[in-house]
């Protein structure tokens, strides 16, 4: 066994929070601890959790139960909660959950080797009460950047002074430590959101929203590439907010360019974009702009106008449809998908149909459906209106049929195309990837058939010659984006 102290970090969730973990990894190795995959091989496993529907907080305490179940059986002596359900309900989660050894929010994560340490040492480190993290920044956008240093923002800040060895990720801002050699990684655009949708509580324990310089995302683009990732993914709360804070809310469409243009960075990807907030010059910028993929992660939730104004959102089936219609007139296979909430309070059944209708024509690529639960501190939670659990589990399942339906059909609809895949899984005879319409984990896959050599990080261009279900399955054609030397944009 290693002298030095271990540390494991078991990740839940969102994109989002698999930066927060590389950036939590950053710091603990800069401090001397010995990063290692397994939690059984841990002095402390660290949990970041997931807080943000019902299922990904029973998730959250399945694993830390599953961590917890460790300690007396090998290397393991202590459990602690990070993330999301650690940040939301803190002390309350430490009473409920004696099992974790520590629960420590966002503000804990600059001391994160320190607090690991007291927790080892037998020591108690009082969970957080929480609080309203929108309340911490200014109300006003353009006064929240210079009051950003004092607070906590996971993924924007680290030590001014960084060791040696230690890859900055951000110039002297950001401490990084990748946890895995995958060509693709995710690059945090900003914290936070400023939208008010009644269903969700999102803001409440992720602050108010707040940009990073556009200097600090290309750095770490730029380092990311020289770590050997060919495709970046662009995330945050709400992009299509990127900028406002720092006085152009066109920024974003610049910054497109500029991360496109990084030695190394083969493909660009956008996600959780707000239909009410796209704008002509962010569609011209996604659909035209080369190595950035035309990919639409567009958060819907609905489409009947009545059910949106009760969300606090905005749009209808028609102007959903008009928007889509305008991306796919400028590239025609263009990725899109969404999320669609059912069984919100007071949906009626004309409601429901509206939402089939808008489903049955979008052409979404993929779909996530959620049957609606109430959330701790949201103003939907305080509706009347809610519809008996049956009818939410019956539209649930309807509509959730239909998205299957649909998502096949537009693959099957792929067939005979020409498509890039990155290659991300070799196993024998099995070569799995993305095209460029395939977001990471949540959009299907696909399999890449007459490839004597392949390797993960290589691209190939292919033909795509059956589907199943949202998978494709394509013959490669050729070779290309031929891997630059590693380090080449660094």
């Amino acid at each position: 066994m290693p002298d030095r102290r271990t540390v494991a970090l078991v990740t839940l969730g969102c994109a989002r929070n698999e930066v927060d973990s590389e950036e939590l990894a950053g710091r603990l190795e800069a401090d001397g601890w010995l990063l290692v995959d397994d939690a059984a091989e841990a002095d402390v496993a660290v949990v970041n959790t997931c807080g943000f529907v019902e299922a990904a907080k029973k998730d959250s305490v399945d694993a830390l139960l599953e961590a917890n179940d460790l300690k007396g059986h090998g290397r393991t002596q202590a459990v602690v909660a990070v993330g999301c359900m650690a940040e939301r309900y803190g002390k309350e989660l430490a009473d409920a959950l004696p099992e974790a050894d520590g629960v420590l929010g966002f503000d804990d994560y600059s001391d994160i080797s320190d607090r690991l340490q007291t927790i080892l040492s037998g020591g108690h480190h009082a969970p957080h009460l929480p609080r309203d993290r929108r309340k911490l920044l200014p109300l006003s956008p353009v006064e929240r950047q210079a009051a950003a240093t004092e607070v906590a923002l996971p993924g924007h800040g680290a030590p001014e002074d960084l060791p040696e060895g230690v890859a900055p990720a951000s110039g002297p801002r950001t401490l990084r430590k990748r946890l895995d050699d995958s060509p693709v990684a995710s690059v945090k655009l900003a914290s936070g959101c400023d939208r008010r949708c009644s269903f969700c509580a999102i803001p409440a324990f992720r602050g108010s929203f707040i940009s990073r310089r556009p200097s600090d995302v290309l750095q770490e683009a730029q380092w990311l590439a020289g770590e050997g990732v060919r495709e970046v993914v662009l995330v945050s709360e709400n992009n299509t907010s990127y900028g406002k804070d720092l006085g152009d809310i066109r920024l974003l469409e610049t910054l497109l360019t500029e991360i496109a243009a990084v030695d190394g960075v083969e493909r660009v990807r956008v996600s959780y974009l707000q239909p009410a907030e796209m704008r002509p010059g962010l569609i011209d910028a996604m659909t035209g702009t080369a190595d950035v993929v035309p990919y639409f992660d567009l958060s819907f939730q609905h489409s009947a106008p009545a059910v949106l104004r009760r969300m606090r959102r905005f749009g209808s089936t028609d102007q959903f449809l008009e928007l889509l219609g305008t991306i796919r007139g400028k590239a025609p296979q263009a990725g899109a998908r969404s999320n669609f909430i059912v069984g919100f309070p007071g949906e009626t059944e004309e409601d429901f149909a509206e939402l089939e209708r808008f489903v049955t024509n979008a052409g979404l690529d993929a779909i996530g459906v959620f049957g609606y639960s109430d959330e701790d501190g949201t103003e939907a939670a305080t509706y009347e209106d809610k519809l008996p659990e049956e009818v939410v589990a019956d539209r649930l399942a309807r509509l959730s049929r239909l998205a299957e339906e649909m998502t096949a059909q537009r693959a099957e609809q792929r067939i005979g195309t020409e498509i890039e895949v990155l290659v991300e899984f070799v196993d024998g005879d099995l070569v799995e990837g993305r095209a460029a319409h395939q977001a990471p984990e949540t959009d299907g896959a696909t399999t890449l058939l007459g490839l004597d050599d392949p390797e993960v990080g290589q691209f190939y261009r292919a033909r795509v010659v059956a589907s199943e279900g949202v998978d494709l399955v394509a013959e490669a054609l050729e070779q290309v984006r031929v891997r630059r030397a590693p380090g080449a944009g660094a």
